[in-house]
């Protein structure tokens, strides 16, 4: 692990790694960050008018275009299309309650943002255009039911995946986690019952095959006041979720977030370290006691990176 930056008053959430040069991070206090050079030098930049919000997901297309999302009500998307110069909002919304909690691209035109329960059911929006409208998921199109203290963690942007079918998956947590999508919704075996516990990451690999979309998937979280509790807080499948398997060795605590690198390896990180598998999740081993939210692999490339607390951001290299 190298830790490339720390220090900028921001609690790094969103993590967007477009290519193993071009990366972009937010997070509270209105802050976004943008490196051009694998993370060397960092552009750090507040948006005007929201120095008081937190932006915890963060969606990238090159060095120009990015889209934020922030939180709590009322509840903004915005985006920039000069590299962060100027944001346009292009999603509002003053609901009551309203929370956004991540958001996930299948492409570089088809997006979906999710939020906490509103009327007892999941919050969905959808986007066409590549983020430059959104509209909301009526809720007589599969909108699920949400049961009392069941929500959804904005922990590290990534607790919901779109696929290239317009299906999506997105996992629960509180007193009650569930892995939902647009058709059905499963109870997860990870610890649930507190307002702290749950489901707080999903990732699935698919290697490219639109076929096995869905079939590999991982699900990691925990208690986040304990976050060295390792009790059920990590689970895989191979079967689409028919069946969900314990580790033999698990993450060493709670994790916010989880990544594929391939069919085997995979990456983990929390409050208290990072964990990485080479076996398909049955085993992880801490290679660092450092804390981060989130971690992910450039979309276009091999380069890893991490961020979290004071704005620090990692880079996990192998030999």
């Amino acid at each position: 692990l190298q830790v490339l930056t720390t220090g900028t008053k921001t609690s790094l959430r969103g993590l967007c790694v477009v290519n193993d040069n071009v990366i972009w991070v937010s997070g509270s206090h209105g802050m976004v960050g943008k490196s051009l050079n694998a993370g060397k030098n960092w552009n750090w930049m507040t948006v005007k008018g929201f120095e008081d919000r937190e932006f915890r997901d963060i969606e990238a297309f090159d060095a120009n275009t990015a889209i934020i999302l922030c939180v709590a009500e009322p509840a903004y998307i915005l985006k920039t299309i000069d590299g962060g110069v100027t944001w346009k909002v292009v999603y509002e919304n003053k609901t009551s309650g309203m929370f956004l909690d991540a958001m996930d691209f299948s492409d570089a035109r088809n997006g979906i943002v999710v939020g906490d329960p509103v009327g007892g059911r999941i919050f969905l929006a959808r986007t066409h255009d590549s983020g430059n409208t959104w509209q909301e998921i009526p809720a007589e199109f599969n909108r699920q039911k949400i049961d009392s203290g069941e929500a959804f963690f904005a922990s590290s942007g990534t607790n919901i995946r779109l696929f290239r079918d317009s299906s999506y998956l997105v996992v629960s947590g509180g007193l009650r986690s569930r892995l939902i999508s647009n058709h059905n919704a499963h109870v997860l075996p990870v610890i649930q019952g507190r307002e702290t516990t749950g489901a707080n990451s999903l990732d699935v690999y698919d290697g490219g095959d639109p076929r096995k979309v869905g079939r590999r998937m991982i699900v990691v979280g925990g208690d986040f006041q304990q976050p060295a509790a390792t009790t059920q807080n990590c689970y895989y499948t191979i079967n689409g979720g028919k069946t969900w398997k314990a580790p033999h060795s698990p993450p060493r605590g709670y994790r916010s977030c989880v990544e594929y690198l391939s069919p085997k390896d995979i990456v983990a990180c929390g409050l208290n370290g990072i964990d990485y598998s080479s076996d398909g999740g049955r085993n992880w081993i801490q290679v660092s006691k450092q804390g981060f939210h989130v971690c992910r692999i450039a979309r276009n490339g091999s380069a890893f990176f991490l961020a979290g607390n004071d704005g620090k951001i990692g880079k996990l290299t192998w030999d």
